[in-house]
């Protein structure tokens, strides 16, 4: 799919929410196929705006992509998390706005050999950038029982995590699981024979899960939010699209504590903490793709948006 035809998730609910002035500094986390970014740097002139990913292989397709207005942009190699560092690297004290898609990049699902996808047979890697050291391999052939089955029960929510440990450590003591599809075949090997008609594929939610492992990406999510909203200046909007409960779960108590003011208990006659607000809550639920952009792209389904604006 080339980038004139792909159209990244919730796109138009994204430039409305980062409600972008044209000499703003703007900072994409996720960059992806540079869908989002651009659209947010066709809308700047004097403003800047940077493009972060951990995949280096975004970054050289961005320089294609984003040609005409380069002179606009500084590609960073680097994680989302580390939002408060890159800013220090380009001497920018704070910035307008800040976007995070956390979705899986459609080049790293659709590249059969980087080992995202259940579907294609490649060595089990899942690595969103190729410079860090553990792969899935790591994890599949090298993680104790018990912590596989927490992992793949908590990060995947699945509910036959203590039987797919288990047949994975089963399998390994034979010898390493090292390609996707052998870790699919074990992971059905577990599951009883109903839980293989349902629609989802049996290996969606622990493949989910040992890529989460992998990436660190919940905790990522938790280090972005801390260091993104003191980033901000006064009117700069956050959004953040998360695709799993789990990291909207992270998102939304995240803003929310940012928007909390007064922490002193109920029963204080007043207030003694002197806490208030850094953030105001742009939509108090979730803005969800319509059904038209479900249609179009499936994998925009399980998407939701969340905004803030700095106080």
């Amino acid at each position: 799919m080339s980038e004139f035809t792909h159209r990244p998730v919730l796109l138009d609910e994204c430039i409305e929410a980062l409600n972008i002035r044209s000499g703003g500094i703007y900072l994409d986390g996720t960059l992806g196929r540079a869908g989002h970014s651009r659209e947010i740097v066709k809308r700047l002139t004097t403003g800047r705006l940077i493009c972060v990913d951990r995949d280096q292989a975004a970054l050289d397709a961005a320089r294609e992509r984003l040609a005409p207005w380069l002179d606009r942009v500084e590609l960073v190699h680097s994680n989302f998390d580390r939002v408060d560092e890159i800013l220090d690297s380009l001497s920018m004290p704070a910035a307008d706005g800040m976007l995070f898609d956390l979705g899986v990049s459609s080049p790293q699902l659709d590249d059969g050999s980087r080992g995202f996808s259940y579907m294609a047979d490649a060595p089990l890697d899942m690595r969103m950038d190729q410079g860090e050291g553990l792969t899935a391999a790591g994890v599949v052939n090298g993680w104790s029982q018990e912590e596989l089955r927490r992992v793949i029960s908590q990060y995947g929510e699945e509910r036959f995590a203590p039987q797919i440990a288990g047949a994975i450590v089963r399998r390994r003591g034979d010898k390493p699981i090292e390609t996707t599809l052998e870790l699919v075949e074990v992971i059905k090997s577990a599951m009883p024979a109903k839980a293989l008609r349902e629609k989802q594929h049996p290996a969606k939610r622990t493949f989910q899960a040992i890529r989460i492992a992998v990436n660190d990406e919940l905790a990522s999510v938790e280090r972005m939010l801390q260091r993104a909203v003191p980033r901000l200046n006064r009117g700069g909007r956050l959004a953040v699209i998360t695709f799993h409960s789990l990291e909207d779960r992270i998102v939304k108590t995240g803003l929310a504590g940012f928007a909390k003011g007064c922490t002193c208990p109920p029963d204080f006659p007043v207030c003694v903490c002197g806490k208030t607000p850094d953030i105001r809550l742009v939509n108090k639920k979730p803005i969800l793709p319509s059904q038209r952009e479900i249609e179009e792209n499936p994998r925009a389904r399980s998407a939701k948006l969340r905004a803030a604006e700095k106080l």
